[in-house]
């Protein structure tokens, strides 16, 4: 028997978690619950849960601390997390996808909408057939090496952490170098087809993608192509 996936509520309103539980253990999904955020990483790491529903503003530590948070952890990093808050600025959006969401949902939301989402996250991780595949190969580009057997990316020797989706585009793209691909064919690939995602999600991952790579000065090879999408392609030194 197929056990059930497991989800990390952290909200800190009664009401919500309250509604989340009902939603979600209705749809099939094992619950945890958490009211604040100090010690989501621990918890986290111990529960191994499948997603994790990350609140915002939380009464001892910001949602978008805990995300940080569980990005820098080894144990914990490539856990998909979905940001729950009621601040829909694009501006918000953008912090929080740049702080390591994976999808950012504005409160109020519909449940069932919400569980699609979570469906299309789990979706897109890999399968254990996809899993033995990816064990047998590295990629090299230039500087850049794709470990996947240890789902790490070096960049001569020295591992860059990247979040879920930033490791996504950067395989796919290192996969097909100097080749150009537009906002579309990145979200198509990256992102479940079911899901509601605005071009400007995969402009926010290449930003952070570029932002993690340029401690080893290996920046540029990923590339805007102006009025065409983004490229990876080997910058010769």
């Amino acid at each position: 028997m197929v056990p059930n996936k497991k989800i990390l509520v952290v909200e800190d309103e009664v009401a919500i978690r309250d509604m989340l539980r009902f939603a979600l253990q209705a749809s099939g999904f094992d619950v945890e619950e958490l009211a604040e955020a100090s010690q989501v990483v621990e918890i986290a790491g111990q529960m191994g849960p499948d997603v994790i529903l990350m609140d915002w503003m939380l009464p001892d530590i910001s949602g978008i601390q805990a995300i940080e948070a569980l990005r820098k952890s080894n144990v914990t990093k490539s856990i998909p997390i979905i940001m729950l808050t009621a601040k829909g600025d694009e501006q918000d959006q953008v912090r929080g996808l740049d702080s390591g969401a994976d999808d950012y949902v504005v409160k109020p939301f519909s449940p069932r909408a919400l569980v699609s989402r979570i469906n299309a996250v789990l979706r897109r991780q890999p399968t254990n057939a996809e899993a033995v595949e990816l064990t047998e190969d590295e990629l090299c580009q230039g500087r850049i090496k794709i470990d996947f057997m240890g789902h790490r990316v070096l960049v001569d020797d020295k591992e860059v952490k990247l979040g879920p989706k930033e490791f996504q585009i950067l395989s796919y793209m290192m996969k097909r170098p100097d080749r150009v691909f537009s906002r579309a064919q990145l979200l198509e690939q990256v992102w479940d087809s079911g899901v509601i995602v605005e071009d400007r999600t995969v402009d926010v991952h290449i930003r952070r993608l570029r932002k993690q790579l340029e401690d080893c000065g290996v920046q540029d090879y990923v590339q805007t192509v102006r009025g065409a999408g983004y490229r990876f392609s080997v910058i010769e030194e």
